[in-house]
């Protein structure tokens, strides 16, 4: 060895596995995206419609009820809590109607797969109810 006396080299440092990072602040090479995910904003607007929706129907509910009962409490609570996140205006009626009345399609989608599990479950059909009695389906 050359040098000095009583100098020596510093101990080499153990070789890293593959993909670990030579900075240990740092995640390994290649592991983080080149860009952060970014909210999808048309999911997020389809999602205050229908949440605007929600809200309207909540405010049809508390008269129903009465504000003095307990569950027209707990609808004014909820309502209190969503509304600021829809506020008066800020999803067009165009826009309210088109997702209540995509709510309303899809509902009557459903209609057939609903009876089949009443069905199933041996629960009774409400009048008017969608599927027809076996003894019609003939």
């Amino acid at each position: 060895m050359s040098g000095s006396l009583g100098q020596t080299a510093p101990p080499a440092a153990p070789p890293s596995p593959a993909g670990a990072s030579a900075n240990p602040g740092q995640p390994p090479f290649g592991s983080s995206p080149v860009s952060q995910p970014t909210p999808n904003r048309g999911m997020e607007a389809a999602g205050l419609s229908r949440l605007a929706v929600v809200v309207r129907l909540l405010e049809q509910i508390v008269p129903l009820l009465g504000v003095a009962s307990e569950p027209g409490k707990d609808v004014i609570k909820s309502l209190n809590a969503l509304a600021k996140h829809v506020p008066q205006g800020s999803v067009p009626p165009g826009v309210q109607q088109s997702t209540l009345q995509s709510l309303m399609q899809q509902n009557q989608q459903m209609q057939p797969q609903i009876a089949a599990i009443r069905a199933m479950q041996g629960g009774a059909q409400p009048p008017g109810g969608g599927a027809m009695p076996p003894s019609a389906a003939q």
